[in-house]
């Protein structure tokens, strides 16, 4: 399919159950910036896993995300009900170019400026100090002290926040992340499940257009209806439903992950936990470099193209779908340096990651996740200093995902069992 990879080393057949990425990525990368890749389905694609050239790649400009630029997602090579078709088809600012992009990223910019999102803190703060007494009553409920904190405390934070931004009613939240979790981040599903999940999906964002549409509100999505109407054709129907799921698929999940890798970091590197509840580090400090580490997502699809592509010594053909490596490119040592496998929080220059992306397409909503993670963490170990995870680190169900990179559940002892050893440190390329 490519020129990039040499004809002695094949293309590597990506697992549809995905996994921890990290093993995988330093195998990869050890033979080049870009790897050949096989998605599920058989086809042909690429991977960008180094960082200096992830960084090229995601604000080149002759790179595009509109689909027109994949022959083989137009011409009949890839099937209609492809499952990471969802990836290519929406429509909305993730899947557009040049002015279209910049249009559609106006219409929500606003909202998640730093100045905006900091009017947020408070509501945050309520949410948190509301979920951490759930988590705590959780725990106590259990006869053994355990409680899941994906369950009780990491999902229903973010999810809580992107859905009252949106003016989401909170009957349906429950339902949007498994439906989100189905199209976007499970990647070992079957065309039929997605195909199914997306029609609901959609059925269902369209009923809270139409409730926001009948009795608007002070949320994004009455300011998005309005912006179409007034417009007349500032937003169709199709770029507002993608818009939405947008927002909702990535006002949530990435986070959802990002306070998940966090929290299992601390509780394995108790040293670095330590240096924070010191005020050695800071809880900004935690979140860079978890979002480095072990970022919330490991290979995001899609990017095309426009031309054969030049990057890092190699050659990705035109039009081919490539993915960006996030969790690679995070642990790249000839950027972070000989011990980038290491979760350190003092470490300089973490934040030089590019977990939000860059260019363009820099995430929209940075801004957000940073104030969430950080208002969760230190809410979070400030009221349990003591939590710890409730099984080996080991044994914690992975989410069954190349493109989400986390946890299926996250079970911990809000207060250490006496004579219970912390959860050690673990630095190896497997963590």
């Amino acid at each position: 399919m490519s020129s990039h990879t040499p004809a002695s080393t094949p293309a590597h057949v990506v697992d549809p159950g995905g996994g921890c990425p990290h093993a995988l990525n330093a195998g990869l990368r050890a033979r080049g910036p870009v790897a050949d890749i096989v998605l599920p389905g058989g086809v042909p694609a690429a991977v960008v896993l180094g960082h200096d050239a992830l960084k090229e790649f995601l604000s080149h400009p002759d790179v595009a995300k509109d689909a027109r630029h994949c022959p083989a997602l137009n011409d009949g090579t890839i099937p209609a009900d492809w499952p990471l078709r969802v990836f290519a088809n929406a429509q909305g600012m993730h899947t557009a170019d040049g002015a279209d992009h910049r249009r559609l990223r106006s219409l929500v910019g606003n909202a998640f400026t730093t100045r905006q999102v900091e009017r947020l803190r408070p509501r945050i703060e309520e949410l948190t100090a509301g979920l951490l007494d759930d988590l705590g009553r959780a725990a106590d409920d259990d006869p053994d002290g355990v409680a899941d904190l994906r369950t009780h405390f990491a999902l229903p934070l973010p999810i809580s926040v992107i859905c009252e931004l949106l003016g989401v009613d909170p009957e349906h939240r429950g339902r949007l992340h498994e439906l989100t979790y189905t199209v976007i981040i499970a990647t070992d599903t079957t065309p039929a499940e997605v195909t199914a999940a997306v029609r609901e999906l959609v059925e269902l964002l369209g009923t809270i257009a139409a409730a926001r549409r009948a009795t608007p509100g002070d949320d994004l999505t009455s300011a998005l209806i309005a912006a179409r109407e007034e417009g007349g054709d500032r937003l169709s129907e199709a770029e507002l439903i993608g818009t939405m799921r947008l927002m909702l698929v990535a006002g949530h999940e990435t986070t959802l992950n990002l306070i998940s890798n966090a929290v299992r970091a601390l509780c394995t590197h108790r040293d670095q936990l330590a240096l924070v509840l010191e005020g050695k580090a800071t809880w900004s400090d935690v979140v860079d470099e978890t979002l480095r580490w072990d970022g919330p997502v490991s290979w995001f699809p899609f990017r095309y193209p426009t031309r054969d592509l030049a990057l890092g010594g190699n050659v990705i053909p035109r039009g081919t779908p490539v993915l960006a490596g996030y969790t690679a490119a995070g642990r790249d040592e000839a950027f972070h340096g000989p011990d980038a496998d290491r979760f350190d929080v003092t470490r300089p220059g973490a934040a030089r990651h590019l977990s939000f992306g860059q260019g363009a397409h820099y995430c929209v909503g940075a801004p957000l996740a940073r104030l969430e993670a950080t208002i969760a963490l230190e809410r979070l170990f400030t009221r349990f200093p003591d939590l710890d995870l409730a099984v080996p680190e080991a044994q914690l169900p992975r989410q069954r995902s190349f493109i989400g990179n986390s946890v299926e559940a996250l079970p911990v002892h809000l207060v250490r069992p006496a004579g219970r050893v912390g959860g050690g440190t673990e630095s190896g390329p497997a963590s």
